[in-house]
């Protein structure tokens, strides 16, 4: 249904959820702060799709979000498999701070774009989800979002808009990235293939390789060549832009979890407080389940087992072709010194 915005300018609970292209509007979804803090991610899936609903359209939302920047709002932009949630999960933290895990709208916006729209269109609908996903809750100081990784082609634009949001790029080393896709499987397989047409679609990395080559590569190939396109932007972006953003690998994050959850506030520039909100770390931020560092080794032991040979030789030669292009496998200016 259609609605009155007004609503959306003070209520945190009406989540920016989608936008509907075909009437240039956004739609509201309820989405009471616990519900959203026990979400793995802001998708319908997860939310379920029984929801009060409203859509409205963005000519209605003009004066109040279209115009400034998205003041309070801050990133955390990552590569996949990378425990990106779980640290998404360890900086919401109820009165204090939010954090939105992959909102689905940012994504819409990467579809409009695929689909041909005018770049200044592209940027008006960000422009305004980026406003409308800033909304704070009563007594919050502000507010990370966790896009998810198929977003990361529009990181540098996302940034131009939000001047004084700062940014944490987290990734997996290659090899645990790699082992990631092979541990889950022919559903994973297949997604990296679609993550990484999407980013050819978008003009996302160069790594030289034609369509017939990448035809003939394995699916851990293709993993390693979606992952080296991040890694080079990610980069790329650490180069040009140091004082904004930080860097950080995913083991650091599972070894050492209490000095990233504070490092990561101090970066964002968020209040500290005697406690934080921890609880994230030491579970499993999509099944609830017990988690660990020991438990993650032990994983991926198993999955080098099973798979080592090809782990390793398509580590060996993704490593080759990093080297070829200058793309760091460890990025610089990391947020543990």
């Amino acid at each position: 249904m259609t609605g009155n915005p007004a609503f959306a300018q003070t209520d945190a609970a009406w989540h920016a959820h989608r936008y509907v292209p075909d009437t240039d509007s956004i739609q509201f979804r309820l989405v009471p702060r616990a519900l959203r803090s026990s979400v793995p991610f802001l998708t319908e899936e997860c939310l379920g799709s029984e929801a009060q609903r409203v859509e409205v359209p963005r000519s209605g939302l003009e004066g109040a979000f279209t115009s400034g920047t998205a003041s309070g709002l801050h990133f955390l932009f990552h590569s996949a498999f990378c425990s990106s949630t779980m640290l998404a999960h360890a900086l919401d933290r109820p009165g204090r701070t939010a954090s939105l895990s992959e909102p689905v709208i940012l994504n819409d916006v990467v579809g409009f774009r695929r689909r041909g729209a005018r770049p200044e269109a592209v940027e008006g609908v960000a422009r305004t989800a980026l406003r409308l996903l800033a909304r704070p809750y009563p007594g919050e100081q502000g507010i990370v979002v966790k896009p998810s990784n198929i977003v990361n082609p529009l990181i540098p634009a996302l940034l131009a808009m939000v001047p004084e949001a700062r940014a944490i790029l987290l990734y997996a080393p290659l090899e645990d990235f790699l082992a990631s896709v092979a541990k889950k499987g022919l559903w994973c397989r297949l997604w990296v293939r679609e993550l990484l047409r999407g980013y050819l679609t978008d003009g996302f990395g160069n790594l030289g390789f034609g369509p017939e080559e990448l035809f003939l590569q394995s699916d851990l190939q293709i993993a390693a060549v979606g992952w080296l396109a991040q890694q080079q932007a990610f980069g790329k972006l650490l180069e040009t832009q140091p004082g904004r953003l930080r860097s950080l690998a995913s083991s650091h994050l599972i070894e050492e979890p209490a000095e990233v959850i504070a490092a990561s506030i101090a970066h964002y520039g968020f209040d500290a407080a005697e406690s934080e909100a921890s609880g994230a770390i030491g579970r499993d931020s999509k099944t609830g389940g017990a988690f660990d560092a020991a438990a993650f080794q032990t994983q991926r032991e198993a999955v080098r087992t099973a798979h080592g040979d090809e782990l390793e030789k398509v580590s060996q030669w993704a490593t080759h072709i990093a080297g070829t292009f200058s793309i760091p496998l460890e990025l610089p200016r990391p947020l543990l010194p």
